[in-house]
């Protein structure tokens, strides 16, 4: 039984670019009551393949039915599927328009089991954080891994692997399937945190300026601190710019308890 309520939400800025390529999306399954998918992705070179991401996403959390207790590794696959199905169809839409579309995906399930599961391909980070510190974070290491093992490359080509379209890791890439990352907490309490962030955002702040605005806030004023810092930092010059921030307060009262509480 959940001791916690959710407060969650999202926000968006232009930067300077002249349209907006991310997606964002807080979204509660048809099918799964007590369970939350926050998704985020940055289209590159257009929002056609972040827009693919979110309808999917829909979809397949939709179709989700999760029983009495599904495992980590069911709720991995969860993820998995998003990010597989997104990839088919953006390769096969860039047939059709003779156009390839790529993006990054962040995705994060948090069930009523006091877990979370989340997945990670691409530029687009998620941190979580825990009394008011950022305990981890997704990042590039284990792609590296992966081009040095399975594709045999040294360190320097594997590090390098965003300036080539051969080994960039996106939803899209005609020429390699996307490289999922999973992680997973379990024993969620009061306190802890996470943050979906796109490129155009986490690039401007350290993990210790990210955890401290985030905790310290609501999830509206948080994003509204964290937009107008990025926008200063970048000094006009940043681009797009979203982020999710999903926090677990502590119920207040008695009828909240063991409920997830709202998304907002």
């Amino acid at each position: 039984m959940t001791t916690y309520k959710i407060e969650a939400g999202t926000a968006q800025h232009i930067g300077n670019r002249p349209q907006q390529n991310d997606r964002v999306a807080l979204l509660t399954g048809a099918r799964a009551p007590g369970y939350v998918l926050a998704v985020l992705s940055d289209g590159i070179a257009g929002a056609s393949g972040a827009d693919q991401v979110l309808h999917t996403a829909r979809q397949v959390f939709d179709e989700f039915k999760p029983g009495d207790h599904p495992s980590l590794e069911r709720l991995g696959e969860l993820l998995r599927d998003i990010v597989n199905e997104t990839h088919l169809i953006i390769k096969m839409n860039a047939v059709a328009t003779q156009a390839e579309a790529h993006a990054s995906f962040v995705g994060l399930v948090l069930t009523p089991h006091q877990e979370a599961v989340w997945a990670h391909v691409g530029d687009s980070r998620l941190y979580r954080f825990q009394d008011g510190k950022c305990v981890s974070r997704t990042n590039d290491a284990a792609y590296v891994e992966h081009l040095m093992s399975t594709d045999r490359l040294p360190e320097e080509a594997a590090r390098n692997h965003r300036k080539s379209k051969l080994l960039l890791n996106v939803l899209g890439n005609s020429r390699k399937d996307p490289f999922v990352t999973i992680g997973s907490h379990t024993g969620l309490a009061p306190g802890d945190g996470f943050l979906l962030a796109s490129d155009g955002l986490w690039h401007f702040f350290t993990d210790a300026e990210l955890a401290t605005v985030t905790v310290k806030a609501t999830p509206r004023q948080a994003s509204e601190m964290l937009i107008n810092k990025a926008g200063e930092r970048s000094q006009g010059k940043g681009g797009n710019c979203s982020m999710a921030i999903v926090k677990l307060v502590k119920a207040v009262q008695d009828g909240l308890a063991g409920k997830t509480g709202r998304v907002v």
